[in-house]
C-alpha cells in the first residue's frame, strides 16, 4: 500500500470521504514531514494550529468539495490572510497579508486546507533556481547538491519530498514546468487567462490588472495529472468550463513529437528518456507525427517570447513599448499556426528542459552555463506555449537517473486534452 505521504491529493480526498483516513491524521503527518525536512527547505512557513483545527472541522462535516480535508501549500507569492507574502525579498520580510488571493479562496471553498507556503526565487526572478535572502535556498530532494528549479522550486520540491499534497505556482518563464521537470512531478501552465491572478502580487493593495494581454499565468503542481485537473476545475474563472478531452484512449491520440533542436540541444540523459517514452507511446498504439508544425519557426518564436517577457515587466511599470501592437499581431499569428496544426494533431510532445536538475550555481546570472550550454537555453522549449498562451504541462517519464520531464502542449482552451493524455501515459508507464 502506498504511504499516505506519497499519495495524490485526489486519492487522499477519496480516502477522507470513505472514512479510510482522517483529515487530522493526514495533516499531522504532513506537518511532521515538513518539520523533519532533511535539508530541502521547500516549505518556508506553516500554520499548524489553523491546519489542525480546520482538519478536525473537516472530519466532523460533510464533504464541501473535491479537495475536502486535503492539506496543501501555495507559493509564497500568493496572498494568504495571516501568512507572510515576501516574494523572497528582504524588504517584504515582515509583511503579513490580510486578504486571500482568488486562487486561495477557491481552493478553500473546494475543501482544501492551506497550511503553509513554499519557497520562491527572490522576486521570482530566476527560472532555474530558487534562493533568496529571507528563507535561503531550496534543494532538489533527489540530490541536495542540485537545483529544484525556479521560481516555483519550493512547490515542486515539497511535492517530491512528500511535504505537501498539492501546491499552486506561477509560470511566466517556465516557473511551473521547469521545477516540475527537475523534481519529477507534474506541473500545468493553464491556457492564458483561465485562472485569475488577483492576489498573486507583491505586498500592497490589490493590483488593477492591465487590459493588455500578458503571458503571465498561475497553475497547479501535483503528484498526478488527475490532481492538476481537480485543481484547475476549482480555480478556473467562473465563465470558463473545462472542455472534454479529445480522446480517452491512448491509441486514439495523434502525437506530434520533436525531441531536439540546435538552439537547446538536449543532454544524452534527457534524449534517451524521451526517446524511450515516445517508443512506448507508439507501442501503446498512439500515432506519432514527427517534426515541427508547418509555419512554426521555434527559434523565431523563442525570440518573440523574449519580447513578451520584457513587455510584461514594462506593463508592470505602466509603460507600453511602441512595438507592442506589432508584436501582439505576431503572437496571435503564432497561436493561429499552432491551432491549425492541432486540427490534425491532438498534442505536441517535446522536452520541458534540455537538461536534468543541475548543480546549484550562485555565480552572476549572465555568467552561468549548464554543461557548457547557455543558462537561458532552459527557456527555449517552454517558450512555445509561453508565447502563444497554449496549455502545457510537464510530466515525468521513466529515467534511470535524475528526473526527466516531457512537455505536453495542447490546443487553446483544451487543457484537459493535455491532462488526460498525461494520465493515459502514466497508466502506460512511460
Amino acid at each position: 500500500m502506498t504511504e499516505i505521504e506519497d499519495q495524490s491529493a485526489t486519492d487522499i480526498a477519496a480516502g477522507i470521504r470513505a472514512g479510510k483516513v482522517t483529515s487530522e491524521e493526514v495533516t499531522e503527518r504532513m506537518l511532521a514531514r515538513i518539520a523533519a525536512d532533511p535539508g530541502v527547505n521547500a516549505i518556508v512557513e506553516t500554520r499548524p494550529e489553523y491546519g489542525l483545527e480546520r482538519a478536525r472541522a473537516a472530519d466532523r462535516s460533510e464533504p464541501t468539495g473535491p479537495l475536502h480535508g486535503v492539506p496543501m501549500t501555495v507559493k509564497d507569492a500568493f496572498n494568504v490572510a495571516g501568512l507572510h507574502t515576501t516574494w523572497g525579498n528582504p524588504g517584504f520580510a515582515n509583511y503579513v497579508a490580510d486578504w486571500d488571493a482568488t486562487v486561495v479562496e477557491r481552493l478553500t471553498e473546494a475543501g482544501a486546507i492551506i497550511v503553509g507556503k513554499s519557497n520562491v526565487q527572490e522576486m521570482l526572478a530566476d527560472y532555474g533556481q530558487t534562493d533568496n535572502e529571507v528563507y535561503g535556498r531550496t534543494s532538489n530532494p533527489h540530490d541536495l547538491t542540485r537545483t529544484a528549479g525556479g521560481s516555483s522550486g519550493g512547490a515542486a520540491a515539497a511535492l517530491a519530498a512528500g511535504m505537501t499534497y498539492l501546491d499552486y505556482g506561477s509560470d511566466l518563464v517556465g516557473s511551473i514546468r521547469l521545477p516540475a521537470s527537475y523534481c519529477g512531478v507534474y506541473g500545468l501552465r493553464p491556457t492564458t487567462g483561465v485562472v485569475p491572478l488577483r492576489g498573486f502580487q507583491p505586498p500592497g493593495p490589490p493590483v488593477v490588472e492591465t487590459e493588455f494581454p500578458t503571458v503571465s499565468t498561475v497553475g497547479p503542481l501535483a503528484r498526478s495529472a488527475t490532481d492538476l485537473r481537480t485543481a484547475l476545475r476549482v480555480t478556473g474563472a467562473k465563465w470558463w468550463q473545462l472542455q472534454p478531452p479529445r480522446h480517452r484512449k491512448l491509441a486514439d491520440y495523434r502525437v506530434g513529437v520533436v525531441l531536439d533542436h540546435d538552439q537547446a540541444p538536449v543532454t544524452g540523459e534527457v534524449g534517451s528518456a524521451l526517446s524511450q517514452a515516445v517508443d512506448a507511446l507508439g507501442r501503446a498504439g498512439a500515432t506519432i507525427v514527427e517534426g515541427w508544425p508547418a509555419g512554426i519557426d521555434p527559434a523565431e518564436q523563442a525570440e518573440l517570447f523574449g519580447f513578451q517577457v520584457s513587455l510584461f515587466f514594462a506593463l508592470m511599470e505602466g509603460k507600453l513599448p511602441a512595438e507592442a501592437v506589432e508584436q501582439e499581431y505576431k503572437r496571435m499569428a503564432a497561436r493561429a499556426a499552432w491551432q491549425q496544426y492541432f486540427e490534425e494533431v491532438d498534442v505536441f510532445l517535446c522536452p520541458t528542459s534540455f537538461t536534468t536538475a543541475f548543480p546549484h550555481d550562485s555565480s552572476p546570472f549572465d555568467e552561468r552555463t549548464i554543461d557548457g550550454r547557455p543558462y537561458d537555453a532552459q527557456v527555449f522549449w517552454i517558450s512555445l506555449a509561453g508565447l502563444t498562451g497554449l496549455p502545457a504541462l510537464s510530466m515525468p517519464v521513466a529515467s534511470p537517473g535524475l528526473p526527466v520531464g516531457a512537455q505536453v502542449i495542447a490546443p487553446f482552451h483544451e487543457d484537459d486534452t493535455a491532462i488526460t493524455f498525461a494520465e493515459l501515459a502514466a497508466a502506460a508507464r512511460l
